[in-house]
């Protein structure tokens, strides 16, 4: 039986979930299965990928086939390169300490980047909402003044300008008199 590791989609229109499973590559997508490994929600970022690391390298090194997205699911959580490590040690080209050293190390480096990414999203996004704040503050401070000046008596404003443009009209009409 040629078993395949695929997704089986879930939820609703335009907000999917997956089930990754291992399934006889002749069942449909979203029909029967041999085992469910965990879930992939896409929706979240990151992506969230919640897998049973120990089944799924299982069922991998038992000659289960990932379809592309599956490889690259378990590319990222590291059973693919667990895979080929494992592949050195029966070939002698490393000890088995050696293969869990470099995965150790492989696993810490990917945990990194992972909380650095979200990090740097969760400071974006505080960035983007005091930008957005500053903003509001500056468009009501104007609203404000605009309004202001709106509601300000305008005779006193007036006022000022028709004397001293009456005292220039006494001025003028006294130089041409003379």
């Amino acid at each position: 039986m040629a078993t395949k590791i695929r997704l089986q989609r879930h939820g609703k229109k335009g907000k999917p979930f997956y089930y990754i499973v291992v399934a006889d590559s002749r069942a449909p997508r979203d029909g029967r299965f041999i085992e469910r490994l965990g879930s992939y929600n896409p929706n979240t970022n990151p992506a969230t990928i919640d897998i049973n690391f120990d089944k799924a390298f299982e069922w991998v090194d038992s000659g289960a086939q990932p379809t592309d997205t599956c490889r690259a699911i378990l590319s990222y959580k590291g059973v693919l390169y667990k895979k080929h490590l494992k592949g050195g040690v029966t070939k002698g080209a490393l000890t088995q300490e050696q293969a869990d050293a470099k995965f150790a190390e492989w696993v810490d480096q990917k945990e990194g980047k992972i909380t650095g990414k979200k990090s740097n999203l969760a400071t974006a996004k505080d960035d983007a909402r005091k930008a957005a704040l500053a903003a509001e503050a500056k468009k009501n401070e104007d609203r404000a003044a605009a309004i202001a000046a709106k509601n300000a008596p305008v005779a006193e404003e007036e006022a000022p300008a028709t004397e001293e443009a009456a005292e220039t009209a006494t001025e003028e009409t006294s130089e041409n008199a003379e």
